[in-house]
């Protein structure tokens, strides 16, 4: 189902569980007590939405549950804080659990990536292989070379191993990868990057117990998130949300879990982090500005200076 604010469904209580992607889709979840309710994000799309609190939990995912399990407590959290959970399902969450290494083998298969999120900033990470490319998508990736294969101890193993080697790092901040999409390349350049750093983890991986995946092409993301001609020359940026906000716009493709809306006033895009919608009542509206938001300008940074110096 196609988001927006005049799409069927309960007008009122849906309680938002932010951005995810499925079979190369982006998808906008919520949950009304034990109901989930998703919505497709399509670029084009007009959207309205005023923010009820207090800010709640939004559940966890239990061990060979196929969607999200609704906080039984219903409890508050902090409106501006980064945690989506309470703490008692932070405690029984599946994939808190493994990203915290708490569950040393499951029995799944797991997939080694390198993802390319601009000159510098290289990732390594894990993904089970049944998920396919979403974690990528999730992440904002822009171009990414699936690199070994195995079990969750040998995967994570080898993620370890190629951190340690400085080759690419586990982690990077929001705010750095938003950062490189004014320019991020052309897509020869990001395969080309992409194909060497595979190679170089190969070398570094040999004698692991691991298939080292070697034909699987890289993938390449930035047509798919509308990025193509870099990110807009300027935007303005959501801070934090509150009750009785309202966020408004047309929808651009999704960037892993940002959204870019376009402004019916002609002000300019605004960049959402669905991560913060996430734990608020939605309640769609129409015809309504976006109001009582805190805005961050962003701009793109003027081009190095190449020209060589005459003294």
């Amino acid at each position: 189902m196609t988001i927006g604010a005049q799409q069927a469904g309960p007008a009122d209580g849906w309680l938002s569980t932010g951005l995810s992607w499925r079979d190369g889709r982006a998808l906008l979840g919520a949950v009304h007590g034990s109901r989930v309710h998703e919505r497709a994000v399509v670029p084009g799309a007009e959207v309205g939405w005023l923010l009820g609190g207090p800010r709640r939990c939004t559940g966890a995912w239990l061990a060979g549950a196929s969607e999200r399990t609704p906080c039984p407590h219903r409890a508050a959290i902090e409106p501006g804080g980064g945690a989506v959970q309470c703490p008692a399902c932070q405690s029984v969450d599946r994939g808190l659990a493994l990203a915290r290494d708490q569950i040393l083998d499951d029995g799944r298969t797991y997939l080694l990536y390198l993802a390319w999120f601009g000159d510098g900033l290289l990732k390594v990470g894990l993904t089970a292989e049944q998920r396919g490319d979403s974690r990528l998508l999730e992440q904002g990736a822009l171009a990414y070379a699936f690199t070994a294969r195995g079990s969750l101890p040998a995967v994570r193993r080898a993620e370890l191993t190629v951190a340690a080697s400085g080759l690419a790092r586990e982690r990077f901040k929001s705010r750095v990868k938003t950062e490189h999409w004014w320019s991020h390349g052309d897509e020869p350049h990001r395969r080309a990057v992409l194909t060497e750093a595979r190679a170089q983890a190969h070398r570094l991986l040999a004698g692991h117990a691991l298939e080292l995946l070697v034909d699987r092409p890289v993938a390449d993301h930035v047509e798919r998130f509308g990025l193509a001609g870099g990110a807009p020359e300027s935007y303005r940026e959501l801070g934090g949300l509150t009750a009785g906000a309202v966020v408004a716009g047309t929808l651009r493709p999704a960037v892993g879990r940002h959204l870019f809306l376009d402004q019916a006033d002609g002000s300019g895009p605004l960049l959402l982090d669905t991560r913060l919608l996430t734990g608020w009542t939605l309640t769609p509206v129409s015809g309504r500005p976006t109001a009582g938001l805190a805005l961050h300008e962003r701009i793109r940074p003027p081009e190095p200076d190449t020209q060589e110096a005459l003294f």
